[in-house]
């Protein structure tokens, strides 16, 4: 219980006193590459959600960070629990928004951090607001900046894998942007299976070889999900 209260201390704490530093580091205005940028605008949410991880005792091992090309990818993700936003922040060293739905723009403070990360908010209840998303995320990779999208669409809550929307995966087929696969395993013991707030877990992060994708050519947005899911699957 004293873990659990610590934890949500330190979440919304830290997120308070790092507000001031939203706007200064927008405001850089030396000359950079976008992930250079990127880079720097990420320290203090990396910061935070490493924390939030280690907070709950839990253990991230990462295999194949050094497959992750240099430039914007799109990180293709199976998503167990909740947890699997912070461990995608604290532990992956590339800087990184998500595709996130926008519910989340309902918890204080956080949009203010989302936004300076480049993520796009996805509102599924309204489909022609949701296409418009998926434009402007395309628009993002094609910036330059790197997002992440859960294609099943909600939590599993288990080690079994949903089944794929495919609608999403236009980010990767319109943009042309190299495709990094994820498997998240384990993550879901952290706060879905547990009774009584968080509890500790050994939770594997690995990085699939990345797909990339001919950029004269059109790419079939089916066959690459399913590619995209054998990959997924391979280490669950």
């Amino acid at each position: 219980m004293l873990r659990t209260i610590w934890w949500f201390a330190y979440f919304f704490g830290y997120l308070i006193y790092s507000l001031p530093t939203i706007k200064r580091v927008q405001k850089i205005d030396t000359p950079m590459t976008v992930e250079e940028k990127d880079t720097i605008i990420h320290q203090k949410p990396k910061h935070w959600a490493k924390t939030l991880v280690k907070l709950t005792g839990s253990n991230i091992e990462v295999v194949g960070q050094e497959k992750i090309p240099n430039g914007p990818v799109l990180f293709v993700s199976n998503h167990q629990g909740n947890f699997d936003v912070p461990i995608l922040i604290g532990f992956l060293e590339k800087p990184l928004g998500f595709i996130s739905k926008v519910e989340v723009k309902k918890i204080p403070f956080i949009p203010r951090w989302m936004e300076a990360m480049n993520c796009v908010f996805i509102d599924r209840a309204d489909r022609r607001k949701a296409v418009q998303s998926i434009r402007d995320g395309i628009e993002t990779l094609k910036k330059g900046h790197s997002l992440v999208i859960f294609p099943e669409g909600t939590r599993s809550k288990g080690d079994v894998m949903g089944e794929f929307k495919k609608g999403g995966l236009r980010l990767a087929t319109d943009s042309k942007v190299p495709v990094v696969p994820i498997t998240i395993s384990g993550s879901y013991k952290i706060m879905e299976e547990s009774k009584f707030g968080f509890q500790a877990a050994k939770v594997k992060v690995t990085v699939h070889d990345p797909i990339f994708l001919p950029q004269d050519e059109k790419v079939d947005g089916n066959q690459l999900g399913i590619q995209i899911q054998e990959k997924i699957k391979q280490e669950l």
